[in-house]
């Protein structure tokens, strides 16, 4: 069984991370992935709509003669990321009273 991740949750992950330090797109999927299945191809989606949102911005790095985009995390997502967190701690909680059978 495969449980897919809620868009809120992977939002949270992505600001997280990016909340202790910036980086590009592919460095940023590889962090994740050490901890949940997700695709490249689910990130870029992710990063986008975080970045409309307000809760991203990005600038360019040049690397090896190329440009690399990086994404940081602005005030706004900063404060999202707080909201997350508090949402799912409530959420976590309930699911592990559920699945772990406590009464």
């Amino acid at each position: 069984m495969t449980i897919q991740i809620p868009t809120g949750l992977l939002d949270g992950s992505v600001l997280a991370i990016l909340d202790s330090q910036d980086m590009y797109g592919y460095l940023l999927t590889k962090e994740i992935q050490k901890h949940v299945n997700v695709s490249e191809s689910t990130m870029y989606p992710v990063l986008r709509r975080l970045q409309k949102n307000g809760d991203l911005i990005t600038y360019d790095e040049p690397f090896e003669g190329r440009m690399r985009r990086y994404y940081q995390i602005t005030p706004l997502g900063q404060q999202h990321l707080a909201e997350i967190k508090q949402e799912w701690q409530a959420f976590s909680r309930g699911i592990s009273e559920i699945l772990g059978g406590a009464k």
